[in-house]
């Protein structure tokens, strides 16, 4: 099996992560050949076949996503177990990312690629009634889903407690929530779990976690979107951890 990725940046780092897993580099007659060079490059170096179509194509087996003229057939996702996101390995303690059954695929990718800028060790999805690393997540998250473990669980909540019994702190996203981001320690051992668009996280889900955390709103609007949201606590982890080490 393989699955398309489509845009500059995530064929490029499917390339830089593991080029053997590409089998075949497609560029659309006419594109720039400057801003696809290295691509063509790494293709060659790493012995892929490379191949020119016309733009039709690209636009058909991208579904209408930017492809920005480069597309590539690459060996179907190696979903992480959520085992492998806890086994002890050198750098600063994990931190992880478990969404609540995210449907919409750009907000999936956006929430990876965070999660990978942030210094995430992995991000975790349910196996049913989410979204999984589609091309389109591939797209939005600029390539980081060539870098950053994606875990598929069948209940996120035991997911939680499993979590909790390897020490690590888990906080929910909520708008009631009754912590504030600067008040959890995200130095250690964390988890930040996002809920759904629209819905949130699931009302059992939050009950499972330490803590119930909120964004405070400055604005009339009453919460951010999923990966805005997620961007923010990512940071602020980030940020946190970022002082410890000083």
């Amino acid at each position: 099996m393989s699955r398309t990725v489509f845009g500059v940046n995530p064929v490029l780092e499917a390339l830089r992560a593991h080029p053997e897993q590409v089998e075949r580099v497609v560029f659309a007659e006419g594109a720039k050949p400057h801003a696809l060079g290295e691509i063509r490059s790494r293709a060659q170096k790493a012995h892929v076949r490379v191949d020119q179509v016309p733009r039709a194509r690209l636009d058909a087996q991208s579904e209408g996503g930017v492809h920005q003229g480069v597309l590539a057939e690459v060996a179907d996702f190696a979903y992480a177990e959520l085992e492998d996101l806890l086994e002890p390995r050198e750098g600063p303690p994990p931190l992880l990312v478990l969404l609540d059954g995210i449907q919409d695929p750009h907000n999936l990718g956006a929430l990876i690629r965070s999660a990978h800028a942030f210094g995430a060790r992995g991000v975790v999805i349910p196996a049913d009634r989410a979204v999984g690393v589609t091309a389109v997540a591939a797209k939005a998250s600029a390539g980081a889903v060539e870098h950053c473990q994606v875990a598929r669980v069948v209940n996120l909540a035991r997911a939680v407690e499993s979590l909790k019994e390897a020490g690590i702190w888990t906080a929910a996203a909520v708008v009631d929530g009754d912590t504030l981001p600067w008040q959890l320690d995200l130095a250690g051992p964390s988890a930040l779990v996002l809920g759904a668009e629209g819905k949130g996280v699931r009302p059992l889900v939050a009950r499972t976690c330490d803590f119930r955390v909120r964004i405070p709103m400055a604005g009339a609007l009453g919460s951010l979107n999923a990966s805005a949201a997620g961007a923010a606590l990512l940071y602020e982890a980030h940020r946190q951890r970022t002082q410890s080490n000083r």
